[in-house]
């Protein structure tokens, strides 16, 4: 990308890829104001935030999600299709090629390393690419493959000859927006006719100017102001409508009514095609006054079992002592790699700070970050260059790392109300105990209030969470066998 005067304003690191991607036909030099495009997304660093206030940044953990992902997750799901025609055939695909795709798309597919679809593919594309078109609301994780296969829906029903907007993607910020419109680009390879242009703040278009290229990426307050202030694109005229990442959307001021309000202006036979992570009621209702007869697509809850995880706590009367068992533990056992996980950055860092004295090689992850400079954390306690990660609630999803063998709640998860977060819970401690492996999760307990949401979890979970004295090295090391 380019700044209005030409200046390349990418991070230096990038700045060779960031060459060539403004090389590339399908990408819109920005123009009239110099925009950086680094994945910036930064909270102050001066307040004291919990592990709620770290919540709020989805969207910046999704961009995390899409940074670290080096490929698709083996979703263990059940997909569950709902019709909005019950009465008509139900179709799968096992392959690309029964999609009777345009060949250059097909190319496309196959470069970026696609060699069959993902679950959420197989069930999704006969869907978004039947005829006519039929609408979807579908459910997918991060690494599903989900942003693939609705940027195959749109490129194959852009018609290249006509230069005016024909599909139009919404996500919740820039550095999302950029992430949707590299897969475009690289799936769109072979296709050098199609352009893309992105209507986010900053790209400033001459008054009286009409988009021409056949795809907008963008975030919801922009793509309304280029459809109804400034008349930059013409909606009458969109045949696919994307909104991706809802649950990420509606956590964001204004972009609901914003989403409606263009949704509203599109032509009755518009394909409208939604995504989320997570469909709690506020997101289902939301997807609803969107997307109109709708099939769709949900996982059905995830089996995620705590049947390979043997789960333990400890007794202490302070941090300090939780400090020590934490020692005697790493004492008495062979921990590969350990994800530590406490409520706040303060004592998440003084936690780090105590690890490394005591020789340890200690990662440290937390919200005040840049989602780059997590990602890199996360990449190098991946390959095992340290061998602890420290971290408040900003990464407990969505991270896969074999060797993680121990999972210990400094603290107990609570949500902002002070009761036990069942679901951080098993999020947490399912950061072990994957890949068919046994794994351990220790509970440190430091007052009657702990112990107190320590026996909600058991009961909800309805799994006995046995006690374990760490001054006792040999009951430590039965843990372990």
């Amino acid at each position: 990308m380019l700044s209005g005067d030409g200046r390349s304003c990418w991070p230096s690191r990038g700045r060779a890829r960031a060459r060539a991607q403004a090389r590339n036909s399908l990408s819109l030099p920005l123009t009239g104001v110099s925009i950086c495009v680094g994945a910036v997304v930064k909270t102050s660093a001066n307040t004291e935030k919990t592990e709620e206030d770290e919540k709020e940044d989805r969207a910046a953990q999704s961009l995390l999600n899409k940074l670290i992902r080096s490929n698709l997750v083996d979703n263990t799901n059940q997909v569950e299709v709902l019709q909005r025609d019950p009465s008509s055939p139900l179709y799968s695909v096992k392959s690309f090629e029964e999609l009777r795709l345009k060949p250059q798309l097909l190319q496309g597919v196959y470069a970026m390393g696609f060699n069959r679809p993902s679950k959420i593919q197989e069930n999704a594309l006969p869907l978004m690419l039947a005829e006519p078109p039929q609408n979807l609301i579908a459910q997918s994780q991060s690494g599903t493959g989900k942003t693939a296969a609705f940027v195959l829906a749109m490129l194959s029903q852009v018609e290249p000859a006509n230069n005016h907007p024909q599909c139009l993607c919404l996500s919740p910020t820039y550095e999302l927006a950029l992430q949707t419109g590299k897969v475009i680009e690289q799936m769109g390879k072979f296709y050098p006719e199609l352009k893309l242009a992105y209507a986010v703040r900053g790209n400033k278009l001459e008054r009286g100017q009409k988009v021409g290229e056949q795809i907008v990426i963008g975030t919801p307050g922009t793509v309304l102001d280029w459809c109804s202030k400034m008349k930059f694109i013409d909606p009458k005229k969109i045949k696919v409508f994307v909104l991706d990442e809802a649950d990420v959307m509606i956590a964001t001021q204004g972009h609901q009514d914003q989403s409606i309000r263009i949704q509203r202006m599109l032509p009755r036979n518009c394909q409208m095609l939604l995504f989320s992570a997570t469909f709690e009621d506020s997101v289902w209702k939301f997807a609803q006054k969107v997307v109109p007869d709708p099939n769709i697509i949900k996982l059905k809850r995830e089996e995620e079992t705590l049947d390979t995880i043997k789960q333990y706590y400890v007794l202490c009367n302070n941090r300090e002592e939780k400090f020590q068992a934490l020692c005697n533990l790493y004492g008495a056992i062979t921990i590969a790699q350990a994800m530590i996980f406490c409520h706040t950055r303060k004592t998440a860092s003084w936690l780090a700070a105590e690890l490394s004295k005591e020789g340890h090689q200690v990662a440290l992850l937390s919200g005040e970050m840049m989602v780059e400079q997590r990602a890199a954390v996360i990449e190098r306690f991946r390959e095992g260059k340290e061998k602890v990660l420290v971290t408040t609630n900003v990464c407990a999803r969505g991270i896969d790392v074999e060797q993680v063998s121990v999972v210990i709640n400094f603290d107990l998860p609570v949500d902002k109300d002070g009761n036990p977060d069942n679901e951080t819970y098993l999020h947490r401690i399912g950061r072990t105990g994957r890949f068919g492996k046994r794994g351990l999760a220790v509970n440190m307990v430091d007052s009657k209030h702990s112990m107190n949401i320590l026996n909600r979890i058991q009961e909800h979970f309805n799994k006995k969470i046995e006690r374990l004295d760490t001054d006792d090295l040999d009951e430590i090391e039965k843990i372990a066998n």
